[in-house]
């Protein structure tokens, strides 16, 4: 059974909302990308500063590289799933081609495999480690 386009209508929102939210979030972890010390504290100085800010500095710098990472992997899998739903194959299981339940696209409307694949790949990758 397809969603219908009541259905598809209710999941695109839910990604385009999603989408949305997570661009402004980058945006605002955008700005820590190119400060540096002497930016952020507006001191024109050029002496050096202690050690401890150097390094508290680039820990949120590469804290701010690792959420856009994982935000714009997560923009990624929102962009497929609109492609999906653009194309007509939305809500099918990419590994099995049964239907993605309804409850599962409602908590996750990216989502690609259906519970029992999902659940199966996680399984897999565990025993690997």
């Amino acid at each position: 059974m397809a969603f219908n386009e009541k259905d598809l209508a209710k999941f695109e929102e839910l990604l385009l909302k999603k989408r949305k939210e997570l661009l402004d979030e980058m945006g605002l972890h955008g700005e820590r990308f190119n400060s540096t010390v002497r930016d952020a504290t507006g001191d024109l100085s050029s002496y050096s500063y202690h050690m401890a800010d150097q390094g508290t500095d680039n820990m949120d710098r590469e804290m701010a590289f690792m959420f856009a990472s994982k935000s714009g992997r997560l923009v990624y899998h929102i962009d497929m799933a609109l492609k999906r739903i653009k194309d007509g194959t939305y809500g099918d299981c990419h590994s099995c081609g049964k239907q993605i339940g309804k409850a599962r696209l409602m908590a996750v409307p990216h989502a690609r495999l259906c519970i029992e694949c999902k659940s199966a790949e996680e399984e897999k990758k565990a025993g690997r480690r």
